[in-house]
């Protein structure tokens, strides 16, 4: 086989309409403030992968779902829930999906889908 195309996930970007007001939010539900930040993009680096928000000027109020990114975290239900206090949405609750594996998903304030993902059995190459 040759060499892979692909070399892994590297940037997760969502669409908002609000730059200013959706940094602010990631700002406090990642704990983090971003690493480049400037009129036209917004991105953080969590565990070594970018989140990427991305200035919209037109969008619609509710997008459909085109994939989920699952971010790593160290307890789903507790993320899930604290993104709930935030003002995000419940897109999917956290369920076990086998192997103690447990997944959800929310919608940020700016409609985009944002998944959590507990997995015990994850290694970083």
């Amino acid at each position: 086989m040759s060499t892979p195309h692909f070399l892994g996930l590297r940037t997760a970007g969502y669409r908002v309409r609000d730059l200013a007001t959706a940094k602010a939010w990631y700002i406090i539900a990642l704990g983090i403030s971003p690493y480049f930040d400037e009129p036209f993009y917004v991105g953080f680096n969590v565990g070594g992968y970018e989140l990427g928000l991305i200035p919209a000027d037109v969008m619609v109020e509710r997008r459909d779902d085109a994939g989920v990114a699952y971010w790593g975290v160290s307890d789903a239900d507790a993320s899930h829930a604290r993104l709930l206090t935030l003002g995000a949405t419940e897109h999917e609750p956290v369920q076990d999906v086998g192997e103690g594996i447990r997944i959800g998903s929310v919608r940020d304030p700016f409609g985009n889908v944002f998944g959590v993902l507990f997995n015990p059995h994850f290694v970083l190459p």
